[in-house]
């Protein structure tokens, strides 16, 4: 991770694409709700909180991370060494937390449905990660995460179509016994109607 601004990267001194803080407007981490410092990680530009270390990133800029393997590289580059540990409420409770461009309250998301990790996410502006959720998230996808939920998405989608198609024959069932049985009946009261027709006729 290097500041905006910077000439070259710290660790590797590759040469910084040029940016400065004007490109990104004034952001306050939806935690601690103070301004956050512009940071790019590789060339992907984020906003970082000083005090509890979260991430905000924007819509293009987190598809950028889940697609390139470079940037990838680069957000478990800046990853803690220490535990991994949830940054935010510790006394169990769920904390919604509001959106940094709109201000209004983000919903919690289970990443992929299946990496563990929940993010909080505005779904016109962006996504916000508390202390190392980035870099968990970027492991669950190196990993083949997001091929194995779109598997187990593929297989639950099959498996509701098998659902609904038994569903609907056992409808079409019921229907169709049910015409069968008023066409009996229908038929029966035909038989019992000429045969008191005939024995009135004879008698």
């Amino acid at each position: 991770m290097m500041f905006l601004g910077s000439k070259h990267c710290p660790r590797c001194g590759a040469l910084a694409s040029a940016r400065s803080d004007a490109d990104m407007a004034v952001r306050k981490c939806p935690r601690c709700h103070v301004e956050m410092k512009a940071v790019a990680i590789g060339s992907t530009s984020v906003r970082e909180c000083d005090q509890c270390f979260g991430l905000w990133l924007d819509v293009p800029s987190f598809e950028k991370i889940c697609a390139d393997r470079e940037e990838q590289a680069a957000v478990l580059g800046m990853a803690s060494p220490a535990p991994q540990r949830s940054v935010g409420p510790t006394d169990g409770r769920v904390s919604y937390a509001p959106c940094p461009e709109c201000a209004q309250l983000m919903n919690r998301v289970n990443f992929a449905r299946c990496s563990g990790v929940v993010v909080d996410i505005c779904k016109g502006h962006g996504t916000w990660f508390d202390k190392d959720e980035l870099s968990r998230i970027v492991e669950f996808i190196r990993g083949g995460g997001l091929e194995a939920s779109r598997a187990k998405e593929k297989a639950e989608l099959v498996e509701e179509r098998r659902a609904l198609r038994q569903e609907q024959m056992k409808i079409d069932l019921r229907e169709s016994s049910s015409l069968a049985g008023r066409h009996s009946e229908d038929s029966l009261l035909g038989i019992a109607s000429a045969g008191s027709l005939l024995k009135f006729l004879l008698d």
